[in-house]
């Protein structure tokens, strides 16, 4: 408002009596002094202000609502509750409390089923507990963490096990659904032990029902960050959430997903099992590979996303976000020393990625699940990027179905959120024998290469040493449109390694030689004519690869690739989709 005082007024007097009227009026006040046309003084109320006429203040019906909302933050059962330090677990309240130490931006749904047991007595709780369900037992939300916005749902374990029912999963679907409208990450944050059976009536077969979950899931996939973090034995129905995240945390010796639990396993094959050893943490992580990370405990479980988020956009179409460039945690001069001569010598390829990659950017997913490729994440000049890395010391490095599938899977997951992938190769191949056929080898790498065809992000490959067979095809080959395949000088291209090629091509000539000496020598020239003949200097020579890179230049090599082609476009021919993945 506008106020105007006599031409005496000095500003000092303008500047009190703006204060005065902005705190009593609760309003902007511009005070003008005489005739002047400007403003001599201005004032804003603060934010604590309201008019001192306001003699207004909650009623009763607004402190019946506050009480009857402090009841439902309360949870499930007290006894419920007590159990849960034992189990090493926080009540969920507590843990979104943990995530969300600003609290959360709102919460859909407390007050379902509500009506359920609204008006009883104070001592309900111990007459009936199960008549009691506080939010369904499933908490959904919007909130921020770490500097970006996300919806959330989280399982009151205290509520029924946070087992699912008709309130909880419309409050789920919503959840996702307005997650396809927005645009942002979800974070679920599953404790629960699957569906009410004596209530499924009205939830279970539905077209709005749980099975609508991984419909939603499927059409939130590579659109948004799905993130999931298992708190506890999430049983049938509740187990598909973290196997349709992008990514899943399992908490160690509490967390647990099978298809059915121990009993029912027991019941249907006769088989005698633990929970933990029918579906925990480390078999997931290191048998099923449906496991990317185990957590501790629960601040470690929010450690780990916090670290895995800086590394994805909020939305597909969305670039990732860069950080602060940082040298590596080891000079690139001891590369050429870290990669040994022969090609059958084992290293470890975690060294040579410390060496390339920024200091303490290297975040790795399924470390135990196929570890003859390492599959990372990690910041190269501070740009983030998706490491693919045949790992030597696992058993040379050879491509076994398991890491095909480790590969395929977080290859696809990079593409999708513009992460522009670097693949460090050094294998003999995919991996031969009855056991690997039987296994799926032919699928399962078929997926590989599949991945790496498709894949529309920055693509650089780096031909460490060996490139043996159709390893080199899943690895971002020459043919496969990478941006560039370059090389260190240890590199090499070939149907096969020396030894392989020599008994395959020269077995019988060999052998035809007396002189044990003499086909020894023999043995020996024709191995390193063969080696000359794959050696990545003949492959510069014809053009098949960009460059020989000397390896103390390639962390900076890479970071001048990876930056000229950031913008880069690809296309996929025009069809509704493959047919692999």
């Amino acid at each position: 408002m506008k106020v105007r005082i006599g031409d005496g007024a000095t500003g000092e007097e303008a500047e009190a009596i703006a204060r005065s009227l902005a705190r009593h009026l609760g309003t902007d006040v511009d005070v003008y002094v005489g005739d002047d046309s400007g403003a001599a003084a201005n004032a804003e109320p603060p934010a604590d202000a309201f008019p001192l006429d306001d003699d207004l203040g909650p009623t009763e019906r607004e402190e019946q609502l506050r009480k009857e909302i402090a009841d439902i933050l309360d949870g499930g059962p007290q006894k419920y509750k007590d159990r849960l330090p034992e189990q090493g677990k926080l009540f969920v309240r507590d843990r979104l409390d943990l995530w969300f130490p600003d609290g959360l931006s709102f919460e859909d749904g407390k007050f379902a089923q509500f009506d359920s047991w609204h008006g009883e007595s104070p001592k309900v709780e111990e007459e009936d507990p199960n008549n009691r369900l506080p939010a369904d037992g499933l908490i959904t939300g919007a909130a921020n963490f770490e500097g970006r916005d996300l919806h959330f749902m989280a399982n009151d374990f205290t509520v029924k096990a946070g087992s699912m029912a008709r309130h909880g999963v419309e409050k789920f679907l919503r959840m996702q659904q307005r997650a396809l409208k927005t645009g942002k990450p979800v974070l679920y944050l599953m404790d629960s032990s699957g569906g009410r059976i004596d209530q499924q009536t009205g939830f279970f077969a539905n077209r709005e029902g749980i099975g609508k979950y991984y419909y939603n899931h499927s059409m939130l996939s590579g659109y948004v960050p799905q993130i999931c973090v298992l708190y506890g034995p999430c049983i049938a129905g509740a187990a598909y959430t973290p196997v349709f995240a992008d990514f899943t945390i399992m908490v160690e010796g509490m967390s647990a997903m099978a298809i059915a639990s121990p009993r029912m396993v027991k019941m249907v094959t006769g088989e005698e099992i633990s929970m933990q050893e029918l579906g925990g943490a480390h078999m997931h992580a290191e048998e099923s590979g449906s496991a990317d990370l185990i957590a501790r405990d629960e601040e470690h479980a929010r450690e780990l996303v916090s670290k895995l988020v800086t590394y994805l956009p909020n939305k597909a179409g969305e670039k990732p976000p860069e950080s602060e460039p940082k040298p590596p945690r080891f000079s690139p001069d001891g590369i050429d020393e870290l990669i040994p001569e022969s090609p059958n010598r084992p290293y470890d390829v975690h060294d040579l990625i410390e060496r390339v990659v920024d200091a303490e950017s290297m975040f790795e997913l399924k470390a135990d699940y196929g570890p003859e490729i390492v599959t990372a994440f990690a910041r190269i000049d501070g740009r983030p990027v998706g490491i693919v890395a045949n790992q030597p010391i696992e058993r040379s490095g050879a491509i076994f179905p398991d890491a095909a599938e480790k590969a395929a899977e977080f290859i696809w997951t990079c593409d999708a959120y513009e992460i522009p992938l670097l693949y460090l190769c050094d294998t003999p191949g995919f991996m031969a024998g009855s056991q690997v056929e039987k296994d799926a080898i032919l699928e399962k790498g078929k997926k590989f290469i599949y991945a790496t065809s498709s894949a529309t992000v920055p693509k650089q490959t780096v031909l460490v040493r060996k490139a043996y067979g159709a390893g080199i095809y899943a690895m971002g080959g020459p043919a496969y449109d990478p941006e560039s395949v370059i090389a260190l000088p240890s590199g090499e291209i070939g149907i096969m390694g020396p030894e392989a090629a020599i008994n395959a091509v020269y077995a019988n000539k060999l052998a035809a030689i007396e002189d044990p000496e003499e086909r020894k020598e023999r043995e020996q020239e024709l191995r390193e004519e063969y080696r000359q003949d794959i050696d990545a200097h003949r492959m510069a020579s014809e053009v098949v690869i960009d460059e020989i890179v000397a390896p103390s230049d390639l962390r900076e090599e890479l970071a001048n690739r990876f930056e000229f082609y950031a913008s880069v476009e690809k296309s996929l021919p025009d069809k509704k989709h493959g047919t692999i993945l």
